[in-house]
């Protein structure tokens, strides 16, 4: 846990419900350990979203459909998702959940390795949201800005890996080495990264919030 527990115990007991089938879906998700974004995190995603008034959104890991299905009912009524999964099971329950929330036509699932996806997308998207497999985000990044229009938001979700991010690589576990090393690369990349304006904040397990800034 990134910030003292008395904090985030705090923090979620202001949260509000979503709608039931949300709630639901939620639910079930974490009973099958399926990841779910954590709640203080579930709140600043809606705040974004509300802000930015995306009318194209591109999510890296689906899931179960938890975080696709949230950002709709936050963005506009006429914005479109496309969410990229490659796990079978997660593709299986997450369509389900999409029809269950009535979202079949606003959200497209491209099934597939993400990076391949990425490669084959076309057009822009005003906001992305990184929520993948943690070692491949650095190699996700150039194939994102370039669908990234000027002006869009990226959102890099647990990007502090429990703390281990910020720790000496020897004091990780050795298994754990290669994504605390990749991780690190990423969020120097996106800090230094001409063109891109970023935040990086302890709030669930690290959340970065870049901005792909207009020419001039």
């Amino acid at each position: 846990m990134i910030a003292e527990e008395r904090v985030v115990t705090y923090i979620r007991s202001l949260e509000t419900e979503e709608c039931s089938v949300l709630e639901e879906i939620e639910r079930e998700a974490l009973e099958n350990g399926v990841p779910v974004v954590r709640k203080e995190t579930q709140s600043f995603l809606k705040t974004l979203i509300s802000l930015q008034r995306p009318e194209k959104i591109l999510e890296i890991g689906t899931g179960a459909g938890f975080s696709a299905l949230l950002m709709c009912a936050y963005a506009p009524e006429d914005c479109r998702v496309v969410t990229i999964e490659n796990y079978e099971k997660r593709i299986t329950a997450a369509k389900e959940n999409f029809r269950r929330a009535g979202c079949g036509e606003q959200i497209t699932l491209i099934e597939g390795d993400a990076q391949e996806v990425l490669q084959g997308l076309e057009g822009t998207f005003d906001f992305v949201f990184m929520d993948a497999a943690k070692a491949q985000y650095i190699h996700y990044l150039p194939e994102v800005l370039r669908l990234l229009e000027a002006g869009g938001v990226l959102v890099s979700d647990n990007v502090l890996q429990g703390g281990d991010v910020f720790e000496s690589r020897f004091a990780v576990e050795r298994r754990d080495r290669t994504i605390h090393a990749r991780m690190r690369e990423y969020l120097y990349e996106i800090k230094h990264r001409e063109g891109l304006v970023t935040s990086i904040l302890p709030l669930g397990d690290g959340v970065a919030v870049s901005v792909k800034r207009k020419e001039g």
